[in-house]
């Protein structure tokens, strides 16, 4: 499979996060280009990387009314388990876990990027985030209730347990 590459259709304009996606994609084709010696640590900066970049998304999405559970964080935090179980492999000498990881995160994150990060781009342009000061300028725009689901338009502000109530 070929590497990923940075392209435009990968940018949401949130200059933040196209800088944070760009810095993943050169991360990823690191750890594809990397011959065995050099890999565990390859992947293990990618790891790094993933934790800070998909925290720094995550405080975004709390700081603008996402609730805790939305899936896009779900996503997140399942994501990097599971890229931390392929660091601990390769640790113990396995390297075919983390480069078969490796070309499955160059499928995932370009429907993870127009898919989840989009809607969050979206939001966070809607409410007036600054993702560099973590300001909302517009608060008259935040959701008056935490938002369950990814961000997009099928997210709703209603709880899970609320839903299947009202079904």
């Amino acid at each position: 499979m070929a590497a990923l590459q940075w392209s435009a259709e990968l940018a949401l304009d949130q200059p933040l996060m196209d800088a944070t996606h760009e810095e993943f994609v050169a991360l990823l084709q690191a750890v594809q280009q990397a011959g065995d010696e050099a890999l565990p640590a390859a992947w293990d900066t990618l790891v790094a990387h993933t934790a800070d970049h998909f925290a720094r998304e995550d405080a975004w999405m709390a700081a603008t009314r996402f609730a805790a559970g939305n899936c896009h964080t779900l996503q997140h935090r399942t994501v990097l388990q599971i890229m931390r179980e392929g660091a601990a492999q390769a640790a113990a000498g396995d390297l075919g876990v983390p480069r078969a990881m490796a070309a499955e995160l160059a499928v995932w994150f370009p429907q993870h990027t127009q898919a989840m990060d989009a809607a969050l781009a979206q939001h966070l342009r809607r409410v007036g985030f600054d993702p560099a000061t973590g300001t909302v300028h517009a608060p008259e725009a935040l959701p008056a209730e935490p938002i369950h689901g990814c961000g997009g338009a099928c997210s709703s502000s209603e709880t899970p347990e609320a839903a299947a109530a009202a079904a």
